[in-house]
């Protein structure tokens, strides 16, 4: 009988095994920020602080997520990013309540605090880009949790632009309006990640009733 390692399904074991140790660092990592974030987004009064920390909460439970259909079928990896999608599209529209509260009630930031903790984060989502690059192409499981993570980078480095315009300007406005693209960027993710998971799951039904 040939070696398990010359067999196509131990090959697939292995790469669920990488694709798990992965998944597990980033959620350790997001689930930590999550709570740096918003504790510091709450004393600064920053929209887009509290946004990337709602962010970082998402990316943990889609990693979550990611880790339980491991090894799964195609349909429930689908299910899976659609059930990803929900997530991102309800922190998009938290945020965007969040965005008319502060334009009712204008408050302008601390900025150093923005600008440290935005930092840190843009350091920890960069070592979770990297990690996750190598799965990006793996499956819809794993190209969904590149996605968060890209776009992770995004929202961060938006977020210490808007701390250096708050710093020079000492307006509220570009931390809302920071905190607007972070909101548009969730639901522009939602859209994209639920188109996906949509096609994927016409695709495996298809297939079944075939």
């Amino acid at each position: 009988m040939a070696h398990c390692c010359s067999d196509k399904s131990c090959a697939i074991d292995r790469l669920h095994e990488r694709q798990g140790s992965t998944l597990r660092v980033v959620l350790a990592l997001n689930a930590v920020m999550f709570v740096v974030e918003l504790a510091a987004g709450l004393l600064a009064g920053s929209v887009s602080l509290l946004a990337d920390s709602l962010d970082m909460l998402g990316d943990a439970l889609v990693y979550a997520f990611s880790l339980w259909v491991l090894g799964r079928g195609l349909a429930w990896k689908a299910r899976a990013a659609a059930a990803k999608a929900g997530v991102m599209a309800a922190f998009g529209l938290f945020v965007l309540a969040e965005l008319v509260y502060k334009l009712i009630v204008p408050q302008t930031p601390g900025y150093e605090t923005m600008g440290a903790i935005g930092l840190l984060a843009l350091a920890v989502n960069t070592g979770c880009f990297l990690l996750l690059w190598r799965h990006r192409a793996d499956d819809i499981n794993m190209r969904s949790v590149w996605l968060c993570s890209r776009n992770d980078l995004y929202a961060n480095s938006a977020v210490l632009l808007a701390a250096v315009a708050v710093g020079l300007t000492a307006s509220p406005w570009p931390d809302l309006i920071v905190g607007a693209f972070i909101c548009i960027l969730f639901l522009h993710s939602a859209w994209d990640v639920a188109r996906d998971a949509l096609g994927t799951l016409r695709s495996a039904s298809s297939s079944a009733n075939a």
